[in-house]
């Protein structure tokens, strides 16, 4: 099926969303118990981690971790916002540096100025929506903060109306003001991150069909995409296959060639690898260290392997650093845990 949809729906009881492109499922969203990310908390600093330059914090959520800190004191409030998923038993990832993120645009405190998004490479358009938000802000308060909040005006803002984009800066730029002035008193959540239903809304393509109700998973054999998702094996082009194995401490990946065992052979099944890999990551929910055993190939196309590696993720939300490859022929990624990992189908332990 070619095209692209978008499938608004419940999986398991839980608020859920699949974008579908060409009949392949690209992106998946299911909420979970964990505080969603963009969740924004007045918190209360609890205690210093000595020797990483942290503190831990008190949330309504349970306590959280904050890098990097200096001149903050035990008992202190302050406002932050979830980063990602925790990782089982430890505590909330979370930022000072607040964002304000809506589909056309984003409200940066802290950080003043006016831009466009890259992505948006029409000139007479950028200047245009430049001119648009200085118009919208014209006068308003989160620009006399101390420093100016800023704006960006993000790509999917390219070809939308611009009554759309300034509903948006305006709803950004008043709840800023809002959570900024309620930065005293105990820990309690002041906004909820945005569940699957309103990501998409956000994220994904405009054009997309978009289906909403109960039973649209079942209608394009999601749940069947799904389970394909908790089998670690994901066939490839030309007969290899790779094995994708969480533990405890890492994600394994093991890419093989199948019954051709050429050089030639290994190079393909790499590749192939590469250019699925983060939409297999992605689609799981694993993130965290992940190490890649490549099928033999010649060192010389190692550079050609990290080359198309680096292209698929591109194209990512999430922050993933390749660290290099290793003594032993291994490639190891470092990739932000923004997502929960995959739900177990109900009834599996």
């Amino acid at each position: 099926m070619k095209g692209t949809t978008i499938l608004l729906d419940r999986w398991q009881g839980a608020e859920a969303a699949a974008l579908i492109r060409d009949g392949q499922l690209e992106d998946l969203l299911i909420d979970s118990d964990d505080p969603r990310p963009g969740t924004i908390y007045r918190a209360r600093a609890d205690r210093p981690m000595k020797g990483q330059g942290g503190m831990f914090l008190t949330t309504p959520d349970g306590s959280a971790f904050l890098r990097q800190v200096k001149g903050l004191s035990p008992g202190a409030p302050l406002l932050v916002q979830v980063t990602g998923h925790a990782e089982p038993g430890k505590a909330i990832p979370v930022t000072t540096r607040l964002l304000f993120k809506s589909r056309y645009a984003i409200v940066t405190p802290g950080a003043p100025g006016l831009n466009v998004s890259r992505a948006i490479r029409d000139e007479e358009r950028r200047d245009d929506l430049l001119t648009l938000a200085r118009e919208v802000l014209e006068g308003h308060p989160v620009l006399e903060l101390d420093p100016p909040a800023g704006v960006i005006i993000r790509s999917l803002a390219e070809d939308a109306e611009e009554e759309d984009i300034a509903d948006d800066i305006l709803a950004m730029a008043s709840l800023a003001m809002n959570v900024l002035g309620d930065a005293e008193g105990p820990p309690e959540k002041l906004v909820e991150g945005d569940g699957p239903h309103t990501l998409a809304w956000r994220e994904w393509p405009q054009t997309a069909d978009v289906r909403d109700g109960d039973g649209c998973f079942d209608e394009m054999e999601v749940g069947e995409m799904i389970a394909a998702l908790h089998h670690p094996e994901v066939r490839l082009p030309g007969g290899g296959h790779m094995m994708i194995e969480p533990t405890t401490a890492l994600v394994a990946v093991d890419i093989n060639t199948g019954a051709d065992t050429s050089m030639a052979a290994g190079l393909k099944a790499n590749l192939a690898a590469a250019r699925d890999l983060p939409r297999q990551l992605r689609l799981r929910g694993l993130a965290g260290q992940v190490v890649i055993d490549p099928a033999p190939m010649p060192k010389k196309d190692r550079r050609q392997f990290e080359g198309a590696l680096r292209a698929a993720l591109k194209g990512e939300s999430f922050e993933t650093v390749i660290a290099g490859w290793t003594q032993l022929g291994l490639v190891e990624l470092q990739r932000q845990r923004a997502r929960p990992a995959l739900p177990k189908p109900k009834g599996k332990s």
